[in-house]
């Protein structure tokens, strides 16, 4: 898509995209697109995450505004992570950036065979 302007990615804008489209966060958004979670919901939705890293992709994505966390008054307290409006406006963009790699994927693994092939050749 050309829109006439220059392609710039500032410091702060690549923070947030490494932020937001990094791994685990994208299983998180979702999760949660879905409905709200527990944590333990979450980690059982997301087996390979680590709670460590569960807690800081999700303690990102509140700072960031596109998650937020309620505290239930349940015993034991619960706490529960629901999307925020600002956090579903994040759907269509990355819809679209999956659609793009779907479409695009038996171009991209071509491109990697032939350069492993390359990388393996007598040239280097």
């Amino acid at each position: 898509m050309d829109t006439g302007h220059e392609l710039r990615i500032d410091a702060p804008h690549r923070e947030l995209l490494d932020q937001i489209l990094d791994k685990w966060s994208l299983s998180v958004l979702n999760e949660l697109c879905e409905h709200p979670c527990r944590f333990n919901e979450l980690r059982r939705a997301i087996p390979h995450v680590t709670q460590k890293s569960l807690t800081a992709t999700l303690r990102r994505l509140e700072r960031n505004g596109v998650i937020e966390r309620h505290v239930v008054s349940t015993r034991p307290v619960a706490v529960m992570y629901r999307i925020t409006p600002l956090g579903k406006t994040l759907r269509s963009p990355i819809d679209v950036l999956l659609a793009w790699a779907s479409q695009n994927m038996p171009a991209i693994e071509r491109a990697r065979e032939n350069y492993d092939e390359s990388e393996e050749g007598p040239g280097l």
